[in-house]
C-alpha cells in the first residue's frame, strides 16, 4: 500500500488520486491527527483485465516446441561468450 497522504496533498491532487484508486483498485489512505481514513473503490478491480497480450509469446501446443529445429538460432560459441 502506498504512503498515506495528508488532507493538503489530497486537496491539491484529488482527481489524480481518485483516478489512481479507480484504475488500480488500491485504497488511498489519508492521515489526519493520528487517524487514518481509507478511500476504496466500490467495486473490486479485475486486475487480469488490464493485462495486455505479448506479440512475441508462443501460441500453440507446447509439445510442438520439442520437435522444433533451433540450430539456426543457437550457436555454442555465442552461448559461451554472449558479447
Amino acid at each position: 500500500m502506498a504512503h498515506p497522504v495528508s488532507p493538503s496533498q489530497l486537496r491539491q491532487d484529488i482527481y489524480r488520486l481518485i483516478d489512481r484508486v479507480i484504475d488500480t483498485g488500491e485504497p488511498l489512505e489519508i492521515e489526519r491527527k493520528g487517524h487514518r481514513l481509507r478511500l476504496i473503490a466500490d467495486e473490486p478491480v479485475d486486475r487480469l483485465s488490464r493485462i495486455s497480450g505479448n506479440p512475441a509469446a508462443v501460441v500453440g501446443d507446447p509439445d510442438d516446441l520439442i520437435s522444433m529445429d533451433w540450430s539456426a538460432e543457437w550457436s555454442a560459441d555465442h552461448a559461451l561468450d554472449p558479447q
